[in-house]
């Protein structure tokens, strides 16, 4: 079981961190909180080389940019979905961090027990020209990805 850490969740991971997680660990489940238009135009990760899908669930909905009400009850069933439960290790990813990290604090205060955050998300920070997805996270780690 991980360790709940003073910001409330398992903690943070870098993208490398979580593949290899999702790699060794046949009941990892990666989380995709960013929106549907993210989703379609930026892209998403790519888990056919280790024979998954990631999870996709909107944490805040797009155009609103609301919280999604039904997160908690939709991820449940997709953990149950996967033959999973509580101690089911969740691997939270957006664009950059922030909306994961909001989402692992909130199925971690729900009860489930390995939430983890993927620290960098899909796209990272900006670079010195103010343009994602080359200084860290999923894309810039060189992992998996494709757009639709």
């Amino acid at each position: 079981m991980t360790k709940i850490g003073n910001g409330g969740y398992g903690g943070d991971i870098s993208a490398s961190q979580a593949y290899e997680l999702l790699q060794k660990d046949k009941s990892a489940i990666l989380v995709d909180v960013r929106t549907k238009a993210e989703w379609t135009f930026v892209g998403a990760p790519d888990l056919s080389p280790l024979n998954k899908e990631p999870v996709f669930i909107e944490w805040q909905e797009y155009p609103s940019m609301q919280v999604n009400p039904q997160f908690g009850e939709r991820l449940r069933t997709a953990i149950a979905d996967h033959g999973g439960d509580a101690s089911t290790p969740l691997l939270f990813l957006c664009r950059s961090g922030a909306r994961s990290q909001a989402a692992a604090k909130a199925m971690t205060a729900a009860g489930q027990l390995r939430c983890l955050n993927i620290a960098g998300g899909f796209e990272g920070s900006h670079d010195a020209s103010r343009k994602r997805g080359a200084v860290q996270g999923w894309k810039a780690s060189g992992l998996p990805w494709a757009q639709s």
